[in-house]
């Protein structure tokens, strides 16, 4: 769910379950929970949301910040950066012969797109036959807040990012959203569901969390 707070547009994933009270989380990673008794209606949700617009906004500009890498990054031969959950060289990753500065980070970045779209694709033929779904399509995006996203059309986008993080915890973000097309909510359903195909999901969530900050250029 899209919610408008002032100028800006939050995603809201609603839990639905049988509580009697409507709570909203957000969790360290920017992720906006509400969790609401069954059959609470949008217009509740919404209202919830907005009433405490003000709140959101500030704890999400507080982790936003907290990404904000504190060293800058050096693009030289030398420098390391991340790749499937290793430190790498970078002359390692891409070409770096004659490259400027900017020339190095452009490169660098298609390199993660490239490397994500082949990886991503390769996890999701395996868990898509274990979970019987078939999404019609997938795209590699970037995004400072979003790890993975699915759309009620079946179709599916990962950020980039995700070409540094270890392959357990893209095969995560890889289930987590093959699991949102059979559950479009985060219900018990859907964690049981994600459960039955990785149970220690709760670490893959944790490490994205602590670590995800660090998977930036």
């Amino acid at each position: 769910m899209k919610i408008e707070l002032g100028q800006q547009q939050i995603e809201v994933h609603v839990e639905y379950g049988p509580r009697k009270k409507l709570s909203l989380h957000i969790d360290p990673s920017g992720l906006v929970t509400v969790k609401a008794p069954n059959h609470t209606g949008n217009d509740v949700v919404m209202n919830a949301v907005k009433q405490h617009g003000s709140k959101i906004l500030k704890q999400l500009q507080a982790i936003e910040a907290a990404r904000t890498p504190m060293k800058i990054r050096e693009y030289e031969e030398e420098g390391k950066f991340l790749h499937l959950g290793r430190y790498y060289l970078l002359h390692e990753l891409i070409e770096t012969n004659g490259r400027t500065e900017q020339e190095l980070q452009d490169d660098l970045k298609k390199f993660y797109f490239v490397s994500c779209k082949k990886v991503i694709g390769e996890r999701i033929k395996i868990y898509q036959k274990q979970l019987k779904v078939t999404p019609k399509s997938f795209i590699i995006e970037e995004s400072r807040t979003k790890w993975g996203s699915y759309s009620s059309a079946k179709h599916l986008t990962f950020n980039y990012r995700l070409a540094m993080a270890p392959i357990d915890v893209i095969d995560y973000v890889v289930i987590h959203e093959l699991c949102h097309l059979l559950h479009m909510n985060h219900d018990r359903s859907f964690w049981r569901r994600v459960g039955s195909v990785m149970k220690d999901y709760k670490e893959k969530e944790a490490f994205l969390a602590r670590y995800g900050h660090a998977m930036t250029l």
